[in-house]
């Protein structure tokens, strides 16, 4: 496990930015590509490059699993589900999310260039990255 975190250039974060399935806010401009992965005892550990084109987002979701990230490009504006900014990730910022159906969140990219993320995912083994929500009535997605 120490060499998939040192692969992160010790970087730890967030985005769940897998579209799920048909749901009722699905991501979009949103990609991802898996770096490494591995299975220690119950526990998925995920690697992923995240980018989150100009205008993109990843939809309301979750994760059952905590995630660590760090942003290496662009701005990442987060939304928790009372529709408040918990957080404008910049440039070498670390995120972290908590897991569980209680800490539903959206990233959005409100700037115009695209937002890289390198994230961890630490899931319970065959946990989805993420898992759609709806949009808990906030006036954008």
């Amino acid at each position: 496990m120490s060499r998939l975190a040192a692969s992160a250039g010790g970087a730890v974060l967030v985005m769940g930015a897998l579209q799920g399935t048909a749901a009722a806010t699905p991501g979009s401009g949103v990609t991802g590509t898996i770096v490494a992965q591995r299975t220690v005892g119950g526990t998925d550990y995920v690697l992923r490059e995240v980018v989150i084109a100009p205008g993109g987002t990843t939809g309301w979701h979750f994760h059952d699993g905590p995630l660590r990230g760090v942003v290496k490009r662009g701005t990442l504006t987060h939304n928790a589900a009372d529709c408040s900014v918990d957080g404008i990730y910049r440039h070498g910022d670390v995120i972290v999310e908590l897991a569980g159906a209680g800490y539903v969140h959206v990233g959005r990219n409100l700037g115009s260039t695209p937002v890289v993320l390198t994230v961890l995912y630490t899931l319970p083994h065959g946990s989805p990255l993420s898992r759609d929500a709806p949009n808990p009535g906030c006036d954008f997605q």
